[in-house]
């Protein structure tokens, strides 16, 4: 009798089931992952209630497991062996590109679905193409020769490094995007998944300042990015954020805006741009909107700011983050809130987006629970 493997399968906008795919024979270029935690972000809100295509698709895309079974031909390529606990990114590369060969493999255009529909993604490539295990919402994921596979270190949970995802674009965004560094002072829309992360990033980066704002249903995140490092945190619901940062930096602003609210529109791009007082600011944004009317560029080239975009990751972001999560240095515990077994998946994807089970930061989906 043929070893069945349970999934969550995304059916259509905001549905989920259960169902049921064979257990696939590995052949010795390939390994088989026992999932262990499959953490959900504001990703995962977005394509369950408008999913990309109509294919039926295994979600999750932040995984941690062990390596079940591993082929000959892919310990010896790639170093990792049966028992090894490990992160898998969602990017599945090519291997021959100019982008692969730098380890920037959000850029491959072998792994951009949206313009090579053959490419394969964790969390966004359909489950009926064989072998059908490409979603960390599963008991076991199919890695083939070409996944990117990263050793988690000794001592750390799988349920932590499930931060890894966003922590790696905390690194990616803030350190290398932004230029975060020493006395850097640092504006972070949003206190998500993504904004505590870069609160953390750049607090070790030696930033001297580090401002973070939210609303008042943000009140619980809040408290966790002073936990963070976080130096100020604003209410922009019950306070002008603008004249507080004015007043927090005597009128000087910011020297880098990190926009991480996930596509709230263009005022916290405005606010960014007001924030950095400075001339040759930097601005990171998320490319949520796709149209700005009236959008400031005069102000933009008066004052010199850089605008840079936030995009995935690089292999370098997900060592360090990696690192940075092994350190214990900050109380990364209070990032993940919640456990959800393969039944909820639904259910955990809703309270990551606010509707649901109240205060959820991070959510970790646990296969076999």
């Amino acid at each position: 009798m043929v070893e069945m493997v349970v999934a969550a399968v995304r059916t259509g906008p905001s549905k989920m089931e259960l169902r049921e795919f064979p257990m696939p024979d590995i052949p010795g270029d390939a390994a088989l992952m026992k999932m262990e935690v499959a953490g959900i972000c504001g990703t995962d809100v977005k394509l369950f209630k408008t999913p990309p295509n109509s294919a039926p698709t295994i979600m999750g895309h932040e995984n941690i497991g062990i390596i079940a079974k591993a082929g000959k031909e892919f310990t010896r390529r790639k170093g990792f062996k049966e028992g090894d606990l490990v992160f898998v990114e969602h990017y599945v590369m090519c291997g021959k590109c100019q982008w692969c060969h730098q380890g920037q493999y959000r850029h491959c255009e072998n792994t951009d679905w949206r313009n090579n529909p053959e490419g394969i993604r964790y969390g966004y490539t359909s489950a009926e193409r064989a072998p059908h295990l490409w979603g960390g919402f599963a008991q076991y994921v199919y890695l083939p020769w070409n996944a990117v596979v990263h050793h988690v270190p000794k001592g750390v949970t799988p349920e932590l490094a499930g931060l890894v995802t966003p922590m790696a674009n905390g690194v990616e965004w803030s350190l290398f995007d932004a230029g975060v560094g020493y006395n850097s002072t640092v504006l972070i829309q949003g206190p998500g998944q993504q904004g505590l992360s870069q609160t953390v990033i750049c607090k070790q980066a030696g930033a001297s300042l580090i401002i973070v704002t939210g609303t008042s249903k943000d009140a619980a995140r809040l408290e966790v990015a002073k936990e963070l490092g976080a130096d100020h945190v604003i209410d922009v619901q019950k306070e002008d954020p603008l004249a507080r940062i004015k007043e927090i930096t005597s009128g000087k602003g910011v020297d880098i805006s990190l926009d991480c609210t996930a596509g709230a529109g263009t005022i916290p791009i405005l606010l960014g741009i007001e924030s950095l007082k400075r001339k040759a600011g930097t601005l990171l944004v998320q490319g949520e909107m796709k149209e700005f009317p009236n959008f400031p560029l005069e102000k933009m080239t008066v004052k010199a700011i850089t605008i840079k975009s936030a995009r995935g990751h690089s292999y370098r972001a997900c060592e360090l983050a990696l690192e940075q999560i092994s350190s214990s240095r900050f109380p990364l515990d209070l990032v993940t809130t919640h456990r959800f077994g393969l039944k909820d998946a639904a259910l955990a994807i809703q309270s990551v987006g606010g509707h649901g089970v109240p205060d959820v930061i991070h959510a970790s989906l646990l296969p076999w629970q």
